[in-house]
């Protein structure tokens, strides 16, 4: 356990040292918008559901997200990338804002923005809508104000990092954004950056950046080594082979799908293990990828393997034998293939390889996972840790990503929390007291981080609220949330609130993973705690401008910014406690109207049962009259005194 725990230590300590690291990103940026439906019936027209839009999201995509996932792992990142003037390049602006991430995209005003529609009914994507692809290359003014871009963030990152050379990350996913005279120049100006990071679709459009790291996916890496097999000519003709083999054509125009995505553990059809045997999923546009080792052969026609010989042998061992030819084509000094279901397989210049594995979750949990997986590896390198330091560490921070549906980024803090805290001695316990934050809230300052604040009565937890947080946690580093004690929201709500205590509010607070202090105030405003934590961001919800918020003036005398939120749609504690009183209220009045009509119903069977009895006594009464002999002549029928029952109390109905 002590040795566990040193090496947790020694993780964190390198995640600790590339904050604030420069990094360019260039590459091909997109708009990832998630649409969350429900459906309860079919449509008349077509055996097709029925949606009704509940949320809408947008995060950033392709080259955009790498560049977002920089910067909440810590480092300093700035993204250069054509956007077009449009509603989701807006969109993409505001992604960009929110993460911190310094916005040097080049607007092309004739050029949309590659967008990336999911629709979703109970957390399955039904489909996916892709729009935006640029039906013609950038232009030669585009290219030049793009060349321009570049060379103008380089110097800037340089200045920032005081002359030192920042590192770049390549994200190219055939969209246009890196046209051969920008591969060129990037080519020639390789000198200015220290560490560069790629990832392509095709890799053999790169040969002569010599970057530090290559991320194929296995089916970029068979691609690369069936181009190279040909020569590095026309693209390969694709042709077939006889006898068990396998075979992985390479048609001559791979279409375009965007990053080539890291699926941690995404199994065919949902969660579970990966299938046994040579299949494998393929990349958009290829055909099925054989999963062998020693059975494999390159051709210009792609590759071919021995279904036989390869039998039992998963693609990492494929990738392993390969990895010094990927180095030698690519000219990188570490190759990292991915593997989706089964992790990734890297290797560095000394010939040794390490191998990673992946936890299986749902494919809506693992879109932008590479994109993680890149900027831990690169921040990694960059930080000079050791190749399998930064294997580890690029594999923790992808797997960490996918516990939700959505777009996944990492954040600096996820990733020190899942190896066990920082080493400073920052960690610090969520629920505190007013009389310990200020001292808190130092030690974070200390160690660079920004504070963001907001405050509330948070009376009944709801996806509102939650969304609101994690909104206010993304504008910095540490979210500090104090929340009114239970007579400062009766002065404030009522003497019906709040509904719940505060110990129980708090603890709910507390759990969430974007809040990172919670604290009690017992007072109506929380003036004096602004005035304490001096916050970098004081965040409140509405849709109204920040000028309008009472603590404004004072927060900005501090030196902080203040921000505003809009709330959720349809979402609020006074239409949950509004709903569950009507839905009470509803209630009662059944059970009032039950109990009418069981008072009637016992009258009436009370009736019954009293007639019955009287019959019942009669009955008995008859049962002793004499039994007239039919054989007897026909004369007055005898006559017999009967005495008179005694009525009792079951025959009248009444309990005794």
């Amino acid at each position: 356990m002590a040795g566990a725990a040193a090496e947790q230590r020694r993780l964190a300590t390198v995640v600790e040292s590339w904050r604030d690291r420069a990094v360019l990103v260039v590459g091909d940026a997109m708009l990832d918008e998630w649409r969350f439906a429900e459906s309860e019936r079919l449509c008349r027209e077509a055996p097709a559901p029925i949606l009704t839009l509940r949320r809408r999201i947008t995060a950033a995509g392709g080259a955009a997200n790498t560049a977002v996932n920089v910067a909440t792992l810590g480092g300093r990142a700035l993204l250069v990338a054509p956007v077009g003037a449009d509603v989701a390049g807006d969109e993409l602006h505001d992604c960009l804002d929110r993460a911190g991430v310094w916005d040097r995209t080049v607007g092309e005003p004739h050029r949309p923005t590659p967008v990336k529609r999911r629709m979703l009914a109970g957390n399955q994507i039904l489909l996916r809508e892709d729009s935006g692809e640029p039906d013609e290359p950038l232009d030669d003014d585009g290219v030049a104000r793009l060349l321009t871009a570049l060379s103008c963030a380089t110097e800037e990152l340089r200045a920032v990092a005081g002359g030192a050379a920042p590192t770049l990350v390549v994200c190219d996913y055939g969209l246009g954004a890196l046209p051969a005279p920008v591969r060129a120049w990037l080519f020639a100006h390789r000198h200015r950056y220290a560490t560069v990071a790629l990832d392509a679709h095709d890799l053999a459009d790169w040969r002569g950046l010599n970057p530090t790291v290559v991320t194929p996916s296995f089916a970029e890496a068979t691609r690369l080594l069936a181009r190279a097999a040909a020569g590095f000519g026309a693209p390969p003709t694709p042709t077939r082979t006889g006898g068990t083999g396998l075979h992985l054509d390479h048609p001559p125009s791979d279409p375009t799908d965007g990053p080539s995505e890291l699926v941690v553990g995404t199994a065919p059809g949902g969660v579970g293990r990966a299938p046994a045997g040579p299949t494998g999923e393929p990349t958009p546009g290829e055909g099925r990828v054989a999963m062998t080792g020693d059975g494999l052969s390159v051709t210009g026609a792609g590759v071919t393997v021995n279904a036989t010989v390869g039998e039992g042998v998963d693609r990492a061992e494929l990738a392993q034998a390969r990895l010094a030819e990927l180095r030698a084509h690519t000219g990188a000094d570490v190759v990292a293939v991915t593997l989706d279901t089964e992790g990734a397989i890297v290797g560095g210049a000394d010939g040794a390889h390490r191998r990673s594995h992946s936890t299986p979750v749902p494919a809506s949990h693992a879109v932008g996972a590479g994109d993680a997986y890149l900027a831990a590896m690169t921040l990694a390198l960059a930080a000079e840790a050791s190749l399998p330091t930064a294997a580890q560490l690029a594999q923790l921070a992808a797997t960490i990503t996918v516990s939700d549906t959505g777009t996944c980024v990492c954040r600096w803090e996820d990733l020190l929390d899942a190896l066990g805290g920082a080493p400073d001695g920052t960690a610090h316990p969520t629920l505190v007291g007013t009389g310990e934050l200020d001292a808190i809230v130092a030690d974070h300052r200390r160690a660079g981080r920004s504070v963001v604040f907001t405050n509330g009565c948070f009376d009944v937890l709801h996806p509102g609220h939650v969304r609101y947080l994690e909104q206010a946690r993304a504008l910095g580093d540490l979210l500090v949330v104090a929340v009114n004690s239970d007579s400062s929201v009766r002065r404030l709500k009522g003497a019906d609130r709040p509904v719940n205590p505060v110990e129980d509010r708090i603890t709910l607070l507390a759990a969430l993973s974007c809040v990172d202090h919670v604290v009690v105030f017992e007072e109506d405003s929380p003036v004096g705690l602004i005035e304490a934590v001096r916050p970098d961001v004081y965040v409140k919800g509405g849709d109204y401008p920040p000028e309008m918020v009472p603590e404004a003036s004072l927060v900005r005398r501090l030196g902080g910014q203040v921000r505003t939120l809009g709330y959720v749609p349809d979402r609020s504690t006074s239409a949950i406690i509004d709903r569950i009183r009507a839905q009470a209220a509803e209630g009662a009045a059944g059970q009032a109207t039950r109990t009418t009509a069981g008072q009637a119903t016992r009258t009436t069977a009370g009736r019954a049962a009293h007639t019955a009895d009287r019959a019942a006594a009669d009955g008995r009464a008859g049962a002793v009259r004499p039994a007239v002999d039919p054989s007897a002549a026909p004369g007055p029928e005898p006559t017999t005194t009967h005495p008179t029952p005694t009525p009792t109390a079951q025959s009248l109905g009444r309990t005794p």
